[in-house]
């Protein structure tokens, strides 16, 4: 059986990423799936100078392992500023210290959702421009507009057009993990 890695790109308690990751990765056929909680994973902010006088910490090395051990990978990203959490950018220059190449080459699906209606989009298209550099095989992505108006922790997404092009998304991920 395929193994995935799956999180919301934020450590929030009520994150909706964190949500919107869960239900993708329970939509998934046979496959096992590790749904990581970055708050698991909070490490001193990364500098060199950090780096230097102590290494890399051991909360890096356990995340960077996590993904060695899937088959895939599927992040639901929060969306600041624009730009990545700042938790989830900051576990992501640790981890890319245990190996450059952070991805792995792995099949990745891509998503993002907001309470407003760009749904992340932002930060969707950041990652999906710069996660090949470092190794990532984006397969899929997705943006969630208006959380609370098209997701119900029950139902999952419940606008129509909106479920068919995860589905379409979703299928082109599980494609690749059925290979």
């Amino acid at each position: 059986m395929k193994k995935i890695v799956a999180f919301g790109a934020s450590t929030s308690s009520i994150s909706i990423n964190q949500q919107l990751a869960g239900y993708a990765s329970r939509q998934l056929q046979d496959v096992e799936v590790n749904l990581l909680d970055l708050n698991d994973f909070a490490m001193p902010i990364f500098d060199v100078d950090r780096q230097n006088n102590f290494g890399i910490p051991q909360k890096a090395h356990d995340f960077k392992k996590h993904l060695q051990e899937s088959d895939g990978i599927l992040i639901s990203f929060a969306e600041h500023n624009g730009s990545y959490s700042t938790a989830f950018k900051n576990i992501f220059d640790w981890a890319s210290r245990v190996e450059k190449d952070m991805w792995l080459g792995k099949p990745m699906m891509l998503l993002a959702t907001s309470p407003g209606k760009r749904g992340g989009q932002n930060v969707l298209a950041l990652a999906m421009k710069h996660f090949p550099f470092r190794g990532a095989q984006v397969i899929a992505s997705f943006s969630l507009p208006s959380f609370g108006q098209n997701f119900d922790s029950t139902m999952g997404i419940i606008e129509a057009d909106l479920k068919m092009e995860f589905e379409k998304q979703l299928g082109l991920f599980q494609d690749v993990l059925n290979l």
